[in-house]
């Protein structure tokens, strides 16, 4: 599958479909990108950032960074991981010294975006990802660089 225009709309009906168009996704993505991951718990947010991550190289196990906030992965370029579920706001995520990584040489991602949105840049990839059953998930690509 060819992520290429925007919004682009795709209806997984697995996880491994899910990381699939992380997979294909990450191909569209350059320095400096950051993707901004919004939807409710078990939704797969996880799931498209491995897909990501395994586009870009990364051959290490990517997992939520609940507790650890930010993980880092490199491969062809770096991929920051960060998940703002427990932050309570925008200065909770400044206060990380996220600057440097949102506008720096990898690609962000932030899960739980929807809980800082005047944080997201305004040339984000929003992808929104809403639970249809037990299986299927909708996902939804919209913005990016202009």
């Amino acid at each position: 599958m060819l992520v290429e225009n925007f919004p682009f709309e795709y209806c997984s009906d697995s996880p491994e479909s899910t990381r699939g168009l992380g997979v294909s996704f990450a191909g569209r993505l350059q320095r400096g990108d950051v993707v901004a991951l919004q939807g409710p718990l078990g939704s797969g947010k996880t799931c498209f950032t491995q897909g990501l991550a395994a586009g870009l190289g990364i051959e290490e196990p990517v997992t939520s960074p609940t507790y650890t906030i930010i993980a880092e992965y490199s491969g062809t370029m770096p991929l920051y991981h960060i998940d703002a579920y427990r932050l309570r706001d925008e200065e909770d995520f400044f206060d990380l010294g996220v600057e440097e990584i949102l506008y720096g040489t990898g690609v962000t991602v932030i899960e739980w975006s929807e809980r800082i949105p005047g944080a997201i840049p305004h040339d984000a990839f929003f992808v929104a990802i809403t639970i249809v059953d037990s299986t299927t998930r909708n996902i939804l690509i919209t913005g990016g660089p202009t």
